[in-house]
């Protein structure tokens, strides 16, 4: 989705946390560098009784292929997983709806949906892994990671779940110079995950865009990718180290995938 744009006044040209509009409204939309402006969501390793419970959606969906089971790369070699981490890869079709068994895990003061089939499964921590080889699988790594960012805990997520290269190169050295900022407040205070739509999609990489309804009832999203990068979904920085971009408000969930689920205590 194009960043929005305001001719005549410069607004728009500035770095999306110095326009007034996020100023006043996007505290859940956190800075973490001044590279790219990519913005992180921050959250408790908790479960909560709380969360959005919005009815699913439609949106976009790709073509269903078969896919290798768990535990092999598609060239047949053995895929690096950890210990304890398989999953059911043989769904290759972006979901319709949201899944049955969808609940809600808290970091912080944000609400991360999580499944107990598409991942996370393991959890060391404030990190959250082992992510099924799906499209739902990835789409739930982008908000586990990104989720992580902001907080004084980003560089153990960073190491292990940041894809390799010259982005997470940037964004390291760029979130290392900005302050941590533990979130603090009611889950899902400053904003909630409502959905998403997936963007691309293959085995080894998938681009989605996340559904944020801020604590003044706005919508935003923002567009986040992920890679396949042993044996797990690591998130993939933009060259210049950002996290996301896209960032943009929109009217409304239409078009998105819409996330249900209960308490996962």
């Amino acid at each position: 989705m194009p960043r929005s744009k305001r001719s005549g006044s410069g607004e728009w040209e500035k770095p999306f946390w110095q326009q007034p509009g996020w100023l006043l409204s996007a505290g859940f939309f956190l800075v973490l560098a001044l590279l790219g402006g990519f913005v992180v969501f921050a959250g408790d390793d908790e479960d909560t009784n709380a969360g959005p419970g919005a009815e699913a959606t439609a949106a976009p969906s790709a073509d269903p292929t078969r896919s290798t089971p768990s535990g092999k790369q598609s060239n047949g070699a053995e895929d690096p997983r950890p210990e304890g981490c398989r999953t059911d890869d043989s769904d290759q079709a972006v979901p319709p709806k949201s899944p049955a068994d969808l609940k809600w895990k808290v970091y912080q003061a944000d609400l991360v949906p999580v499944s107990a089939t598409a991942g996370p499964l393991l959890y060391d921590g404030v990190v959250w892994s082992c992510f099924a080889r799906t499209p739902l699988g990835a789409v739930l790594a982008v908000h586990s990671i990104t989720s992580k960012m902001s907080g004084s805990e980003w560089r153990s997520v960073a190491d292990r779940q940041v894809a390799a290269g010259p982005g997470k190169d940037a964004f390291m050295a760029t979130r290392s110079k900005e302050a941590d900022e533990d979130a603090a407040g009611a889950p899902g205070s400053d904003g909630t995950y409502i959905g998403f739509s997936m963007l691309t999609y293959t085995k080894d990489q998938a681009t989605a865009m996340l559904l944020i309804r801020i604590a003044d009832g706005k919508y935003g999203t923002a567009t986040a990718s992920v890679v396949w990068e042993d044996g797990d979904w690591k998130l993939r920085p933009t060259l210049k180290g950002s996290l996301t971009e896209n960032i943009s408000f929109v009217g409304g969930p239409e078009g998105f995938v819409l996330w249900g689920g209960k308490d996962g205590s």
